[in-house]
């Protein structure tokens, strides 16, 4: 029996090392890094996120919307690991920007979109502010049908709105009326109302709805890069400055040759590099 002893301790503390190198093991299955904020990126985040854990087995990318205000509390809080933005940390009220990482991974044209009833091709930037200001109420006004307008913004807080406003209002804020919380929904929304007028990210266009041409200038990739069409975002991924590694390898795989090359132009996005103009605000 005392032979037998060393031989039964020894067989022990293999099970016990198995049982521990078995547990390391499995603490890196299942790691996820949450991204949350911005509908109009939400697309390119959830696309990359999918490739990116086909060649990382164990690592899951969670992609939520909410807005870009959303997605910078959330990521200055540190209850998330990346806050999608269409907007600077610095234009948000509340945000500490210093005390976040900003990447920028591509750039988003924004257009109005209409509904196909409307009767309108065309709109000049003063007929744009009328009709989101509420000084035109009718489509007949500014030379398309006799149907009565239906304003769809997004909810405050939506970096899409923020930069529509900004950029085709000149500042001026919207009419209050229906808000919608996604990119998708304000689009559903338009198609299927009479009369309806929304906008939307590049990315999220499609022959359900019209485009206008916006002082005769059409709302192209191109149009863009060039400036000439002026309502147009960066897409930013916020991290903070602790990230983790798994997050920080996250960001480097979307800024890669691979996803700005293919997966952002794809998908509706601009890459960066082949701007021909810089925004600091």
């Amino acid at each position: 029996m005392k032979k037998r002893l060393p031989f039964i301790i020894i067989g022990l503390l293999i099970v016990l090392l198995g049982f521990a190198f078995t547990t390391r093991d499995q603490s890196k299955r299942g790691e996820s890094i949450t991204a949350v904020g911005s509908t109009a990126l939400q697309p390119l985040v959830e696309a990359a996120g999918e490739e990116f854990s086909k060649e990382n087995p164990g690592i899951f990318v969670n992609v939520q919307g909410g807005g870009s205000g959303t997605g910078l509390s959330q990521i200055q809080s540190g209850a998330v690991s990346i806050g999608n933005s269409d907007v600077f940390a610095k234009e948000q009220k509340g945000i500490d920007e210093t005390k976040l990482v900003d990447n920028r991974v591509a750039v988003v044209g924004i257009t109005p979109i209409l509904n196909k009833q409307n009767g309108i091709k065309n709109l000049t930037s003063q007929q744009l502010r009328d009709v989101f200001t509420g000084k035109v109420t009718n489509w007949k006004q500014v030379g398309g049908n006799d149907q009565r307008i239906v304003l769809v913004n997004r909810t405050q807080g939506s970096g899409t709105r923020m930069t529509f406003e900004k950029k085709a209002l000149n500042g001026q804020r919207s009419k209050a009326s229906q808000e919608q919380d996604s990119s998708g929904t304000a689009r559903q929304i338009v198609a299927t109302t009479p009369g309806a007028i929304s906008y939307v990210s590049f990315a999220y266009v499609n022959d359900t709805v019209i485009t206008p041409t916006l002082n005769g200038v059409k709302p192209t990739n191109k149009n863009v890069t060039t400036d000439n069409w002026k309502v147009w975002s960066y897409e930013h991924l916020y991290i903070q400055k602790g990230a983790d590694a798994e997050t920080k390898q996250f960001i480097k795989y979307v800024l890669s040759k691979h996803i700005q090359e293919n997966l952002v132009p794809q998908l509706g996005y601009i890459p960066i590099n082949q701007m021909k103009v810089e925004r600091l605000v």
